[in-house]
């Protein structure tokens, strides 16, 4: 890309931060230059929030209606999977799994639960009242 067809449309984060990209300036070498957005990227990027939202809206249901525990909607709402929530926790994802079910949460040892609130960076009441 040349250097004066560098987008420069307001992006989510143009009050923040400008991009660095990679330009052709006019000899034809790579030099850097700063952008300020571009509207495609904007658009993707909106496109992906939009999705993590719903997801993070479903599991909120989920919860408001008994069918999962609140570990799955905090999973969900801090952007993890459940490899990575193993790896803040130090439970198999076989167990997390099971933590889902509102049934076994109940039973959940304060241990357990205090490990899960450290992993989403909430206090333990905020996990045990979440209601949905």
């Amino acid at each position: 890309m040349k250097k004066e067809d560098l987008p420069q449309d307001p992006g989510a984060l143009d009050k923040f931060t400008r991009e660095v990209c990679y330009v052709k300036n006019q000899d034809g070498k790579y030099e850097t230059a700063l952008s300020k957005g571009w509207d495609v990227k904007k658009q993707a990027l909106d496109s992906a929030w939009e999705e993590v939202n719903e997801r993070v809206e479903d599991a909120r249901r989920a919860v408001a209606s008994g069918e999962k525990s609140p570990v799955y909607y905090f999973m969900e709402l801090r952007l993890m999977d459940m490899p990575v929530l193993s790896g803040y926790t130090g439970f198999f994802p076989f167990f997390i799994k099971r933590h889902f079910k509102p049934s076994v949460f109940k039973g959940l040892s304060e241990r357990k639960l205090e490990k899960y609130a450290r992993a989403f960076d909430i206090t333990v009441s905020e996990l045990k009242n979440f209601k949905g």
